[in-house]
C-alpha cells in the first residue's frame, strides 16, 4: 500500500519505524492475517515479524486473537491515534510529576527570583518582535494605540492581525492623525480603527494581560538614538493601560 510521503513522516514522527508501518499498512490493505503472510505482504523479513507485530500491539496499532495460528488485525487509524494521545498525555504528567517532587524543593531552597515582570526594550526589531509576540498569543481582544512613529511596526504586523482577525479576535486601533492614510486603511479592513489627535505614545495590550508601552526614543551606547519601549506581563499594569485605552479610544473620532 502507497501512502504520501508526508503521511509516512507523521507515522514515523508518532513512533512508527519503517517495519512497523510497512506492517501496518499490510494489515490495512489485505485485512487480518497470520504473521507468515504479513511478512510476505509486507516485505519484512520473518525473523523480525513477531518483534515488529508485538511492538505494534504495545503502542496500539495492531489486536490479535487467539487462535492458531494467531492472526492479526489493524486497529483503525483513529483508534490508534487516539490511544497514542492518551500515553502521551499521562506520560507528559508523569514526567512533569517527576520533575516538579524532585526540582521543586531545590528551587525554592536556592531563593532565586523568577525573571522580573517589567523589561526594557530597545530597538525597533527588538520591540517588532515583543509586539509579535503579544499578537501571536492573543485569543480575544487586542489593543493597539498607533503613534505615527510605530508605522513601520505597524505595515510588518498586518498578516498576523489578519490571521487573528480571520480567528475572531476583536481588534481596536487608536492610530494618530499624521498616520499615512494607507496604513490606516489596510488596518481597517481587519480592525475597528479610531483617529486620535495629539496621540503621543502608543502600545500594545493583548488580552488584558501583557503590555508593551513606546516610551519614544532614547540614545545607544553609539550615540544615536533608537525606539524605547516597557513590556510587561503584569495584570496590574497591563489594566490601567487598558483603562486609558479606552479612555482615549472613546474621546477619538471614528
Amino acid at each position: 500500500m502507497n501512502i504520501s510521503d508526508k503521511s509516512r513522516r507523521a507515522m514515523e514522527n508518532l513512533g512508527l519505524t519503517s517495519y512497523e508501518t510497512k506492517v501496518y499498512l499490510s494489515l490495512l490493505e489485505f485485512g487480518s492475517m497470520i504473521a507468515s503472510d504479513i511478512s510476505k505482504k509486507s516485505f519484512v523479513p520473518y525473523s523480525k515479524i513477531y518483534e515488529v507485530l508485538n511492538s505494534l500491539e504495545e503502542k496500539g496499532w495492531v489486536e490479535s486473537n487467539s487462535s492458531r495460528p494467531q492472526k492479526f488485525f489493524p486497529k483503525s487509524p483513529s483508534t490508534a491515534l487516539e490511544s497514542i494521545r492518551i500515553q502521551r498525555e499521562n506520560e507528559t504528567k508523569e514526567n512533569e510529576q517527576s520533575i516538579l517532587n524532585e526540582l521543586m524543593p531545590v528551587y525554592e531552597k536556592s531563593g532565586t527570583k523568577e525573571r522580573p515582570e517589567i523589561w526594557v526594550v530597545r530597538g525597533f526589531y527588538n520591540i517588532a518582535s515583543k509586539v509579535g509576540d503579544i499578537i501571536q498569543n492573543c485569543q480575544q481582544e487586542l489593543l493597539i494605540a498607533l503613534p505615527q512613529v510605530a508605522q513601520e511596526i505597524a505595515k510588518s504586523l498586518q498578516p498576523v492581525l489578519r490571521t487573528l482577525h480571520d480567528k475572531g479576535v476583536k481588534i481596536n486601533v487608536l492610530a494618530s492623525e499624521h498616520t499615512n492614510p494607507e496604513t490606516v486603511k489596510a488596518i481597517s479592513r481587519i480592525s475597528n480603527v479610531r483617529i486620535k489627535n495629539s496621540m503621543f505614545g502608543g502600545g500594545v495590550i493583548g488580552d488584558g494581560k501583557q503590555v508593551i508601552i513606546l516610551l519614544g526614543e532614547s540614545r545607544n551606547e553609539k550615540g544615536g538614538l533608537e525606539p524605547i519601549a516597557i513590556w510587561a506581563e503584569h495584570s496590574g499594569l497591563s489594566g490601567l493601560a487598558k483603562e486609558y485605552f479606552n479612555y482615549l479610544w472613546n474621546d477619538a473620532d471614528k
